[in-house]
């Protein structure tokens, strides 16, 4: 019987990644699927490392794997066309194999092409949700979520009916294809960079059903050493032939016409989007060699001349501009335009559209422009920048700052970057807000005084001379952090120390929550910042809780008094890819029983999470708490911390109530992930590495409060309730008029 899903996987020069990939997807371990519903298809494109014995070895251990070894290089086009033609399964998943996919992706997306196969009209493409993933480890949700979620998408559709669609990211690897139909086609994947593109695009618009599945099915790294969109390279002009490979299927295949002829609105999206992406590459710095600069701008000028769709309209403003000079191949006037933000002086009679397009919204190569033009305003000396956890929310040590100045300095008028407009909904009334590549964003980036944040704004922000960048991190270090992660490769995977460096030395200042940290993140962080030791802003709250604030966080998670409820809070873990359940949630609910709520929180890198579990009558309940913004809260409510390495053991112990620490891995993640003290030898509280030891220490109530004690006296010596005063009379300029700036609406340039 032929496989439901074949997986074709690209291989070369990703030894160091690989393992990663495949265990993912199954093949590690006992197999996620016995029976012969998936198929993986690997073509070692004559990799020059290992990847090979890689693939062999894992071959001999699961039938689902077949390798193909290349005896010449062919390319990542050509490998997938390999692979493509070795495929049995109704539908087809092409994977990069230096990515990998969410813990329990595979059974989910399964279940879903089941359900595709069996509708009257199944979908021809099934297009997954997903996450970019940084060298530094920091994640990124998909940029284009909010044109696909309550979209007719999620039902099905197709691109004539939601056009929006081409707007997103063209890849192949958050796409999964009924082959049937993608063969069908007639297309290939084309040869050099950008080949995805020649399968994507007439794929999307040929679909008669596309459907959307929103659930981050895929981990794409970004920015890693060796990516194309790091490479300078000739090779990026090869996007040209992929360009002509789209409009040649557009011009030979009439499902794109209606009563009218052609569908030109498709067309002029579709075009709209290559001169949009071939002008990204020419702006962004490093791609295209110095010496083949001119040659790439006259083939977009060659571009326009022979793609241009009948009726096509230049966008208004700004990118219409920088469009018109692109068409006519007026390279130094585009360069002008784009250096100085100004037309040159023959054309700054038409200068009047710009403005209307800034306001609008800036986007592609335009937001470098637009943003340069702001930083030619004065600096605004009464406004700072907040964010926090790469732009998800309001929170953490920022938050607790941004409260304390605007009492302390209610002249400083704060602003938050949020990554979209459905995070504005958890701020607090009150809470000016920026949306991340907005104009407003782009205005508060450039000319604000204060920055603030617990992780590094984006390198493509300049620090200006005369702003002042608080750098507050987000908790106190028990693993190995920043540059001596070099010491580590597993941890450090694809980190980049040279992008690093340059961020700390933006730093003005570091927040330090106590003495421990303070000697490790000076050598882990190097720089000319001053270290301000005042202890951590975001544990004033605990310090100075109230009994009725505690009662009030009890009652919100719904717990009964007398009920004991535990926060357990596992870490992060490199190389694994997800939530890891180490511990059995049901077995350790039946050794509590009734009398106990278990709160589940997994850590923010991780996805998948156990879900709401059911219970027995004499057993805990469980609660999966992931998604609550506010972890002081959790704290608040809990009677006892379980947690293994994650920094919120030294948060917690503020309130001097029990921790167990749960570590049945210590000797491997200790060798992984290095660390700056032996947790076993100086822990919060009771120490446990398996269930039975767990439930023994929770039911003892609080079986280690001498430790506690002395992790206290070492950890939280500077938690009196007035670190966030200390940071902002450090900082700020402390008193003044009350800034004019109120209401939660969204800040516009």
């Amino acid at each position: 019987m032929s496989p439901l899903l074949s997986i074709v996987l690209p291989v070369h020069g990703v030894e160091r990644f690989l393992p990663r990939c495949l265990d993912s997807l199954g093949l590690g371990a006992t197999p996620l699927d016995s029976s012969a519903a998936v198929e993986i298809i690997a073509v070692d494109d004559r990799s020059p490392d290992g990847c090979g014995a890689v693939l062999d070895e894992y071959a001999a251990l699961d039938p689902r794997l077949h390798v193909l070894h290349l005896t010449e290089n062919q390319g990542l086009g050509g490998a997938r066309t390999v692979g493509l033609a070795e495929a049995s399964g109704s539908y087809v998943w092409f994977v990069d194999s230096d990515d990998w996919i969410p813990e329990a992706t595979l059974p989910a997306l399964l279940a879903e092409l089941e359900r595709e196969q069996a509708a009257d009209t199944p979908s021809d493409v099934l297009l997954t949700d997903f996450t970019h993933v940084y060298p530094d480890g920091s994640t990124e949700p998909n940029p284009w979520r909010h044109l696909l979620r309550g979209s007719p998408l999620v039902e099905g559709c197709t691109a004539r009916e939601h056009p929006a669609l081409l707007q997103t990211v063209m890849a192949v690897w958050n796409k999964i294809f009924r082959r049937e139909f993608l063969l069908g086609l007639g297309v290939s994947f084309g040869r050099g960079y950008y080949e995805d593109i020649s399968v994507t695009y007439p794929a999307l618009l040929a679909a008669r059903r596309l459907r959307y599945l929103d659930r981050p099915c895929y981990n794409y790294r970004r920015g890693r050493p060796g990516a194309i969109t790091n490479t300078a390279s000739p090779k990026h002009a090869d996007a040209f032939a992929q360009y002509d490979a789209i409009f040649t299927f557009l011009n030979e295949h009439t499902a794109f016409a209606d009563e009218h002829g052609p569908d030109q609105h498709l067309r002029s999206l579709v075009f709209d989007r290559t001169v949009k992406q071939a002008l990204t590459v020419y702006d962004t710095p490093g791609l295209v060699p110095t010496e083949l600069r001119a040659e790439f701008f006259r083939r977009i000028a060659d571009h326009f001349a022979r793609h241009r769709p009948p009726g096509y309209h230049f966008p208004s403003g700004l990118r219409g501009f920088q469009y018109r000079l692109a068409a006519r191949g007026a390279q130094r006037a585009y360069g002008e335009l784009r250096r100085t933000g100004r037309l040159p002086r023959g054309l700054r009679r038409r200068a009047r559209a710009v403005a209307p397009a800034v306001r609008r919204g800036v986007r592609g190569g335009a937001r470098f422009t637009a943003y340069n033009a702001f930083r030619r305003l004065p600096l605004d000396e009464h406004l700072a920048v907040y964010a926090a956890y790469w732009h998800r929310g309001y929170g953490c040590n920022p938050a607790a700052i941004y409260e304390k100045a605007r009492e302390l300095a209610p002249q400083v008028r704060g602003v938050w970057v949020l990554e979209t407009r459905e995070q504005a909904a958890t701020l607090p009334a009150g809470v000016p807000y920026v949306i991340v590549n907005s104009p407003a964003y782009l205005r508060a980036m450039a000319t604000a005084k204060y920055f603030v944040n617990n992780v590094n704004f984006p390198h493509t922000m300049a620090k200006r001379p005369g702003t002042v960048h608080v750098q507050t991190q987000h908790g106190t270090p028990l693993k190995a952090m920043g540059m001596d992660l070099m010491d580590h490769p597993v941890a450090a995977d694809g980190m980049d120390f040279d992008r690093l460096r340059e961020a700390v030395s933006r730093w003005d200042y570091l927040v330090s929550p106590n003495p421990h940290t303070s000697e490790h993140f000076s050598r882990a962080y190097p720089g000319r910042y001053e270290l301000l030791e005042t202890g951590y802003p975001r544990n004033d709250r605990l310090a100075v809780a109230t009994p009725a604030e505690v009662a009030a966080m009890r009652e919100r998670f719904g717990l009964a008094e007398g009920q004991r409820a535990v926060l357990y809070a596992p870490t992060h873990r490199e190389g694994q890819g997800g939530y890891v359940p180490l511990l059995d949630l049901r077995e350790l609910a039946e050794r509590l029983g009734p009398g106990y709520t278990l709160l589940v929180r997994t850590h923010y890198f991780d996805s998948g999470g156990p879900g709401e579990l059911t219970t027995g009558e004499q057993a805990a309940a469980v609660l999966d708490v992931s998604g609550h913004p506010t972890v002081e809260d959790l704290y608040l409510a809990a009677d006892v911390l379980v947690t293994d390495y994650s920094s919120m053991m030294f948060d917690y112990a503020v309130l001097d109530r029990p921790v167990v620490v749960f570590a049945p891995d210590w000797a491997e993640y200790r060798r992984v992930r290095g660390v700056y003290f032996d947790l076993m030898a100086e822990p919060p509280g009771a120490l446990a590495t398996d269930a039975a030891q767990l439930a023994e220490a929770l039911l003892a109530g609080d079986p280690a409060p001498e430790a506690r004690a002395a992790f206290r006296k070492r950890f939280c010596p500077w938690d009196d309730g007035g670190a966030a005063e200390r940071v902002v009379r450090r900082v700020f300029p402390v008193g003044g008029p009350r800034s004019p700036l109120t209401g939660t609406a969204e800040l516009t340039a």
